[in-house]
């Protein structure tokens, strides 16, 4: 999986109408009119927990801490409750352990054998206000301990100011550092005051190259929401239809899972975007 990306297109992005009433009705309604029940949600909520990633980022983190959430990573669910529900075989485990650079060797040993990725927040996590080059720089020190996947925060100034060429500069120039790992794009959705905001820096990191787009670093006012939800769901399917390619959507704090994966599914057809590459 990996998004190549394409230049820029400015007509794209300043074209870009999202209706909010119109929005926030669609996922109301999709909230409310769908439900999935017994054997079919116990297995959708087994493939939320795929999709996890099991995260600390603390300022008291150390590698015991590390060690332990890492231990949780392999067995999210206790064995007995496994063989109750016969899959003790499943190999259920989460998508990935998020840490901080400077834990990114401590998580790498204790999933070692495990086939579970280790991801690094970087580029000045979580308000991304430092200088491009040592963004870039913590990008590749992240890499070169042995992370799989960066997770970057885009410059919400760029957004803000509708500077969308330095918005697609910035995560290009990302996308190239993280090298043959795959560029996680975090929108900060509870800072842009728009829809259509939303939109527009999701359609630009889509073609920047980001292999995928989310929603909040969590510490935001506001995280995910169903209706940002959809907006980041249309981008990525708009850019399916101009593309080809098919990136991921990834949402934080948005309860339930059940509802975010009926969305996906909705939104986003198995050709787009199947069950091995949501998150």
């Amino acid at each position: 999986m990996g998004n190549p990306g394409i230049p820029l297109d400015l007509g794209w992005v300043h074209s870009a109408r999202v209706n909010k009433s119109a929005t926030e009705r669609r996922a109301a309604e999709i909230g409310t009119r769908r439900s999935i029940k017994k054997l079919h949600q116990l297995a959708w909520l087994l493939r939320s927990l795929r999709c996890i990633d099991l995260t600390t980022l603390a300022g008291d983190d150390t590698p015991s801490n590390v060690k332990r959430l890492c231990a949780k990573a392999r067995n999210p669910v206790h064995i007995d409750t496994l063989r109750l529900l016969g899959i003790e075989n499943e190999n259920i485990t989460v998508g990935a352990v998020c840490v901080y650079p400077n834990r990114v060797k401590d998580a790498v040993a204790a999933l070692e054998g495990s086939n579970i990725p280790v991801a690094s927040v970087a580029t000045g996590f979580p308000a991304g206000q430092t200088p491009l080059e040592t963004r870039l720089s913590e990008i590749r020190l992240a890499v070169a301990a042995g992370a799989r996947e960066i997770d970057i925060v885009i410059p919400r100034t760029a957004a803000l100011l509708s500077d969308w060429q330095g918005l697609y500069d910035e995560v290009k120039a990302m996308k190239e550092a993280c090298g043959s790992a795959h560029l996680k794009t975090i929108l900060a959705t509870g800072e842009l005051p728009t829809y259509q905001m939303v939109y527009q820096c999701s359609a630009v990191c889509l073609m920047a190259g980001a292999d995928f787009i989310k929603t909040s670093t969590g510490k935001e006012p506001v995280n995910a929401t169903l209706p940002v939800a959809l907006v980041m769901c249309r981008a990525i399917r708009d850019y399916y239809d101009r593309t080809g390619s098919t990136p991921s959507s990834a949402s934080y704090l948005l309860p339930p899972p059940s509802s975010l994966f009926v969305f996906v599914h909705l939104l986003l057809p198995p050709s787009i975007c199947p069950c091995s590459t949501f998150l």
